[in-house]
């Protein structure tokens, strides 16, 4: 018996060191695909957009991109599934005993924030929604519903511990995203009237200044 059959085949195996480096450059690879689809989708759609295009700006093979992601469609659902998650993110903070024109402050500022630093997130949003959330709508019907439920009850306790005058919790958050998203998903527009960016930092504290007296002055008990 020959020694090749004597001792078949092992799975290889790394050192820790290695596999943490080899599970590094995994990670960074699908990082660069997802941000070169996010580029191209928050510009021509997903039907505008082709595997190739994203893996020619991504630096890497066809082949490449789908062993990570199986479709294009599926790439673009976890685009945009991720960018809900890091969205909602500062909404998941909201607690009872926390003061609610500091908190409701504070998450105005981080929203604006992030549609002067991620623009084409919003604006692939807000294309995924105009269109109907073909592949979003359970997200939307299930974890986003369920978290504005949570925090819609934790609105209502500090208006119930009179911190805050009543107000439709809803309306309140559809409110502060319908404003604090307008900033990047008519950027153009803004610009064009104004001459001015978010990325301007005295029209940066200008906007936040506004927007947060309009939205909240009312409500201070």
């Amino acid at each position: 018996m020959s020694n090749k059959e004597m001792n078949p085949k092992t799975p290889r195996t790394f050192s820790p060191m290695a596999q943490k480096r080899r599970e590094q450059a995994l990670q960074e690879k699908r990082t660069r695909i997802m941000d070169a689809a996010l580029t191209l989708f928050s510009k021509n759609g997903v039907s505008g957009t082709s595997v190739e295009q994203i893996s020619e700006l991504a630096d890497v093979s066809k082949s490449n991109l789908l062993y990570y992601f199986k479709s294009k469609e599926g790439l673009y659902l976890d685009v945009i599934t991720h960018l809900l998650e890091v969205w909602l993110r500062p909404l998941q903070r909201f607690s009872p005993e926390q003061d609610p024109i500091e908190t409701l402050s504070e998450y105005i500022k981080i929203k604006l924030e992030m549609s002067r630093d991620n623009p084409a997130e919003s604006k692939l949003f807000c294309m995924e929604v105009v269109q109907g959330a073909p592949l979003l709508i359970k997200e939307l019907q299930t974890p986003l519903k369920n978290l504005l439920d949570d925090k819609s009850a934790v609105i209502n306790a500090w208006i119930a511990a009179g911190k805050l005058k009543p107000i439709a919790p809803y309306h309140l958050i559809f409110s502060i995203w319908a404003i604090t998203q307008h900033y990047a998903d008519f950027s153009v527009q803004i610009k064009a009237v104004t001459g001015k960016d978010l990325q301007d930092p005295v029209f940066f504290d200008e906007t936040l200044l506004t927007i947060t007296r309009i939205l909240l002055d009312g409500l201070k008990p």
